[in-house]
């Protein structure tokens, strides 16, 4: 039976995007989890994945237009199971005043593929550059490409967009975060706890165990930080999953939101799914493999509409403290600060021992100062003793 494949919500302030690119043709098998187009939103541009089984029938959204959230983009033949979507809360109404994205009211014509280059030849883009130059508005039809055989490249997309003026009225992801920001502070009661955890025996740890593998296997602090997180969350109820019609919803498992900077600017937070568990080393290699891709515009549709706790740090610039803002409908974030050497008591002597300071931003509505400092405490003792998480 046909099934209609519709356009997912990615967030829960998400209303529409504008569809990049087709990866699939009429004709085409495709399974569930397969990535069939790309779509450009305020965050960026995503892979959207089938959410079924069976065979494209109709491509009815053609690359360039913008539809709105629940959209039919394609539709397939044959699908074992009527369509569903990834994880996510549902987008809020818009109010009576806004104006409602364009939707696709009958079908139209669609390429069969990525659309080529007018008037390009047989010059290439790589798909990195495309959905680069994409999200930050460069034309690509005006580049000259410095890749093999005059291929375009990521490089090319990133010094022509330094070149472009700043767009009047603001950048759409700043919009969007403080869109997003402004109803978290409205609706979401913040409670903020802190503590200062001891590094040293992790670090020790870290030495050894990087010592003993390959440089392309070497762990970072921050897999500790996101392991220790994701096995809290899973353990203490209340701050994994979403605040949704007035009700606390648990999830299932630990999507774990990462924020990520941008280098053309702005900030993502897709999530390391299963976080809660995967070993050290497949963390960290997700958590790689996370950033590469959110900073090449090439990341999945069910990373962004998943995470049901994040994580976000700006240690890497010095601050000691971080007071998260809490991202609506999640109910926690927790912060991360610099890993820093201080003056540090061990029995009764003041030793110098790098110290970490992690912070929490809870939703009152669901937990309490108490249960807060419980969910804290235990994110200090499995960083403190890596051996036992």
């Amino acid at each position: 039976m046909p099934v209609d494949f519709r356009l997912p919500a990615l967030g829960a302030d998400m209303e529409s995007a504008t569809l990049v690119e087709w990866r699939i043709r009429p004709g085409d098998r495709v399974r569930r989890g397969d990535v069939v187009g790309a779509v450009e939103t305020d965050k960026g541009v995503i892979d959207i994945e089938a959410f079924d089984e069976g065979v494209v029938r109709e491509l009815v959204v053609a690359p360039g237009t913008r539809v709105a959230v629940g959209a039919v983009l394609a539709r397939f033949e044959g699908a074992g199971t009527r369509e569903a979507a990834p994880p996510a809360a549902p987008a809020p109404a818009a109010p009576p005043s806004a104006q409602p994205a364009a939707t696709a009211a009958a079908p139209v014509a669609a390429p069969a593929g990525p659309v080529p280059l007018k008037g390009a030849g047989r010059r290439r883009v790589s798909p990195a550059a495309r959905a680069r130059a994409s999200q930050l508005g460069v034309t690509l039809e005006a580049l000259e490409g410095t890749g093999p055989d005059g291929a375009i490249s990521l490089a090319d997309v990133e010094q022509a967009a330094a070149k472009l003026p700043a767009p009047a009225g603001g950048h759409s992801m700043q919009e969007a975060i403080a869109a997003a920001m402004s109803r978290s502070k409205r609706e979401i009661p913040h409670y903020y706890l802190s503590l200062t955890a001891d590094f040293g025996q992790a670090a020790a740890w870290l030495e050894a165990y990087n010592a003993r593998v390959p440089v392309t296997g070497r762990l970072l602090y921050a897999a500790l930080v996101l392991r220790a997180v994701a096995r809290a969350a899973h353990e203490i109820e209340g701050f994994n999953g979403h605040f949704v019609d007035g009700s606390f919803r648990p999830g299932a498992a630990v999507h774990l939101g990462v924020a990520i900077a941008l280098r053309g600017g702005g900030l993502v937070a897709p999530a390391i799914l299963d976080a809660e568990s995967k070993p050290l080393a497949a963390l960290m290699a997700d958590f790689r493999d996370l950033a590469m891709r959110a900073r090449a515009g090439r990341l999945r549709a069910r990373e962004f509409a998943a995470p049901t706790i994040t994580v976000t740090s700006l240690g890497e610039i010095g601050v000691d403290t971080v007071f998260p803002v809490i991202h609506p409908p999640q109910v926690a974030m927790v912060g991360v600060g610099s890993l820093v050497r201080r003056p540090w008591v061990i029995g009764d002597t003041v030793v110098a021992r790098p110290v970490l300071t992690l912070s929490l931003a809870g939703d009152h509505r669901v937990t309490d100062g108490r249960r807060g400092a419980q969910f804290l405490d235990r994110i200090r003792a499995l960083i403190e003793d890596p051996e036992a998480s």
